[in-house]
């Protein structure tokens, strides 16, 4: 697999010269970062639950100074 990568990067770095190897390494590294977040995530995670739990809380928060109640669901105009 890293093989392959390897001669799909190198084949890039030939078409597009220097400006094409830093779009690569930019799009590695938010590639790595995404990974990073996924993992980090995810349900078996202390840091998930937490950040989970944080982000349920202020949605809470919101809906219930919104008055929208705990469904989530936007006010209407009426």
């Amino acid at each position: 697999m890293f093989k392959m990568l390897k001669y799909q990067l190198e084949y890039v770095w030939a078409r597009l010269g220097e400006k094409g190897q830093g779009v690569v390494e930019y799009a590695l590294i938010l590639a790595f970062v995404v990974a990073l977040v996924v993992f980090a995530l995810g349900d078996n995670t202390a840091i998930g639950q937490s950040i989970r739990t944080l982000f349920a809380n202020t949605a809470a928060k919101i809906n219930a100074a919104a008055g929208t109640g705990a469904t989530g669901a936007a006010p209407t105009n009426q």
